[in-house]
C-alpha cells in the first residue's frame, strides 16, 4: 500500500476512502468555477468522498489552433485562488512550462504534469522542486513500466509526494483503450495511483478539428478501476457537457455525479471489505 500524499487539508493513498479530483476541463469564468466547485463538494461531502477541485487556466495542447484554451495565467490562478478560499476545497491545474511554476505553486494544493509532458525533464523536476504534491498524467504513448523513470526523476528532487494518474494508452488512430493491469503494476511502484475515467473515454482529435469522446464508457471504466482498487478517480464533469468550451464529449454530467460517485463507493467498500477478509 502506498503512503497517503498530503493534498491540502486531505490526504490520496494510504487506508483511506478514493478520493475525487473533478471541475470543468478549462476554466471558463470566475461564477462557473465558483458554481461548478460548490456542487462537486456538496456531493463529495455527502458520501464522505475527498474532494480535490480541478480546472485548467491554460489547456496548451488543443488540437485546434482555434479552440478555446482558458483565461491564462493570471485570471485563471486568481478564480483557483477564490475557489480555494470561498469554497473551502484544494486545487489542482495543469502546468505546461517551466516559468510558470513558481506562480502556479504559490497557489494550488496540487500541480499537474499533462501527459503529453509526462517526459520532459526540466518541467518534472521544477514542479518537484516546489515541494508540492505532483501528480503526474501517464501519456498515452508509454507503457506503465515506462513510469519508473519519470518517477525517478521526481524524486531526485527529494520530492515523495508524488501521485500516478492512468489516462489510457493509444490503440490505433483517435482511439484509447484502458488496460486495467496497467493500474495493478502502476500501484508496485510504491505511489498513489488515479484513474483518469473520462480522458481514458476520449477519442484524441477524434472530431477533425477538436477530441471526441465517447461518454457511456465513462462509468463502467471507473467502477472496473475502483474494483482494482485505485486511490482516486480523475473526471472532468460540466452542468452542460455539450457546450463545455473544452472536452465536453468526455465530461460527466454534474448532475449524474451523485449516483455515479455513490456507485463508487459502494464497489470501494467491498473491495475493502474483501481484502480485509483475506488478511
Amino acid at each position: 500500500m502506498a503512503d497517503a500524499v498530503p493534498v491540502g487539508a486531505i490526504a490520496i493513498g494510504g487506508d483511506g476512502p478514493f478520493a475525487f479530483l473533478g471541475g470543468t476541463c478549462t476554466i471558463e469564468g470566475r461564477d462557473s468555477a465558483l458554481r461548478h466547485a460548490e456542487s462537486i463538494r456538496e456531493v463529495t461531502a455527502s458520501l464522505s468522498i475527498p474532494f480535490v477541485y480541478k480546472s485548467s487556466f491554460d489547456k496548451a495542447n488543443r488540437t485546434s489552433v482555434g479552440s478555446p484554451r482558458g483565461p491564462g495565467l493570471e485570471e485563471g490562478l486568481a478564480i483557483l485562488a477564490e475557489v480555494k478560499r470561498e469554497i473551502g476545497v484544494p486545487v489542482v491545474t495543469d502546468v505546461h512550462e517551466i516559468d510558470q511554476m513558481d506562480a502556479v505553486a504559490e497557489v494550488v494544493d496540487l500541480l499537474q504534469i499533462p501527459a503529453f509532458l509526462c517526459r520532459q525533464t526540466d518541467l518534472l523536476l521544477a514542479a518537484a522542486a516546489t515541494g508540492k504534491p505532483v501528480n503526474v498524467k501517464k501519456g498515452q504513448f508509454l507503457a506503465p513500466w515506462d513510469v519508473r523513470p519519470i518517477l525517478e526523476k521526481l524524486t531526485s528532487t527529494g520530492n515523495r509526494k508524488i501521485l500516478v494518474t492512468e489516462r489510457g494508452v493509444s490503440f490505433g488512430y483517435n482511439n484509447l483503450v484502458s488496460d486495467m493491469r496497467s493500474l495493478a503494476f502502476l500501484a508496485e511502484l510504491g505511489y498513489p495511483v488515479v484513474f483518469d475515467a473520462g480522458h481514458s473515454a476520449q477519442l484524441p482529435g477524434g472530431q477533425g478539428g477538436s477530441s471526441g469522446g465517447q461518454r457511456q464508457f465513462i462509468a463502467p471504466l471507473a467502477r472496473a478501476a475502483i474494483a482494482v482498487g485505485v486511490d482516486a478517480i480523475f473526471l472532468e464533469t460540466h452542468e452542460d457537457p455539450d457546450h463545455a468550451l473544452s472536452d465536453g464529449a468526455n465530461s460527466y454530467r454534474l448532475d449524474e455525479l451523485a449516483a455515479l460517485l455513490g456507485e463508487l463507493k459502494q464497489i470501494d467498500e467491498i473491495r475493502r471489505e474483501n481484502a480485509a477478509a483475506r488478511g
